[in-house]
């Protein structure tokens, strides 16, 4: 992942309430969620949530899927990965830190 699209990913989700929508994104999994349950469950009024979820597709984080008259989110797991990827790239790159952050017996 290159620093653009990494910083990207990070500005949209250093938001609280992006942060939160991609979270339970995550947890609710490949089948993602409606747009009217996220609303319902983190108690975010429909319009501003459309809003942040739009930041999260721009970023490449999440994707919208219609099926029928509910509009479905889903969390993209591959941008996820290189996003994870890229920090521990970073981090494993400098020899004094790849023994504390690349070795998980290490944590």
């Amino acid at each position: 992942m290159e620093i653009q699209a990494a910083a990207r990913c990070f500005a949209e989700l250093g938001h609280p309430s992006r942060l939160a929508i991609y979270q339970r994104l995550v947890q609710a999994g490949d089948e993602g969620m409606p747009v009217s349950a996220i609303a319902e469950e983190l108690g975010i009024v429909l319009s501003t949530l459309s809003h942040h979820i739009k930041q999260l597709v721009q970023a490449g984080l999440v994707e919208q899927v219609r099926d029928g008259r509910t509009l479905i989110c889903r969390p993209i797991y591959p941008q996820m990965d290189a996003l994870l990827a890229f920090l521990r790239e970073q981090c494993c790159s400098r020899p004094v830190m790849a023994t504390t952050c690349c070795d998980p017996a290490a944590a």
